[in-house]
């Protein structure tokens, strides 16, 4: 059934758990990561990202996003991720898209602040919800452990939710985004500061590569939505070189990549606790 974040995020930060958002550019993956919710009866996130689209363009994978969400038999929220410009949320709602994340992380923060609260606005008529993004989530800590100025404060997450009235909250604690070159370095302290601080769901990037115990831990701690794109990219593209190496043919490398794709999200899920909660 398709929902939007109201639905999912406030049980999930009530229960303790995390709803993953998985990014799927194309029905291989969109098939994947669905059969692993209904099979573990997980509330789920589908979507892509502005940045994605070249990979598959947001006209010809919304229909199916949006179809399989209605057909599921569990709650399955349809997200544009780092919606970047307004021509691209709007799209994405016109398509129906149950939510959009619109990223000013990059603006100054009053131009953020007014462009995500216009935002929120406009998906809120559309019964959609909205996620903001404040700090810069990419920015890790450096080697000595000491945190970067781009880290969200509890003061900035209080005021950015207050002004904007945004459905969810990405914060920058210490993710990257892509393949992690080393080990990250997660302020959990912050987390929890944040999460002490604001009531809306707190939403994680770049979850990709992180540790079982970095999982248990930020989750612990207080976020709700955690986003996963890489990590699923590499469970497809060991089961085509696989298949490729057992001279399998197109179309038995396609269904394993699709099984593939399903493992790793059921793995996800578990970690992050949604496992029978829809």
């Amino acid at each position: 059934m398709l929902v939007n974040f109201k639905e999912i995020l406030k049980d999930a930060q009530k229960g303790g758990y995390a709803v993953g958002l998985f990014n799927t550019t194309d029905t291989d993956m969109l098939e994947g990561v669905i059969a692993a919710a209904e099979e573990l009866r997980s509330p789920v996130i589908i979507g892509t990202a502005e940045v994605l689209l070249p990979h598959g363009e947001l006209k010809l994978i919304a229909p199916a996003l949006v179809a399989a969400a209605k057909r599921a038999t569990v709650p399955v929220v349809v997200h544009f991720d780092h919606g970047l410009t307004f021509e691209r949320c709007m799209e994405a709602l016109q398509l129906g898209f149950s939510s959009v994340m619109f990223d000013g992380s990059i603006k100054g923060e009053e131009e953020n602040l007014k462009e995500t609260a216009e935002m929120v606005k406009i998906a809120h008529a559309f019964g959609a919800s909205v996620e903001g993004e404040i700090g810069h989530v990419g920015q890790a800590a450096t080697d000595d452990g000491a945190q970067t100025d781009s880290y969200t404060t509890p003061e900035e997450a209080k005021r950015f939710v207050e002004a904007t009235g945004v459905d969810a909250l990405a914060v920058a604690i210490g993710t990257a985004h892509g393949a992690y070159k080393s080990k990250p370095k997660l302020d959990i302290k912050r987390l929890a500061e944040i999460r002490a601080t604001i009531d809306t769901p707190i939403v994680l990037h770049g979850g990709s590569g992180l540790s079982d115990d970095d999982f248990r831990n930020t989750v612990k701690n207080g976020v709700a939505k955690m986003n996963i794109f890489t990590d699923l990219c590499k469970a497809g593209e060991v089961a085509m070189q696989q298949g490729l190496a057992e001279g399998k043919g197109y179309l038995e490398i396609r269904n394993m990549k699709v099984e593939a794709i399903k493992k790793e999200a059921m793995e996800k899920m578990k970690l992050f606790g949604s496992v029978n909660r829809a």
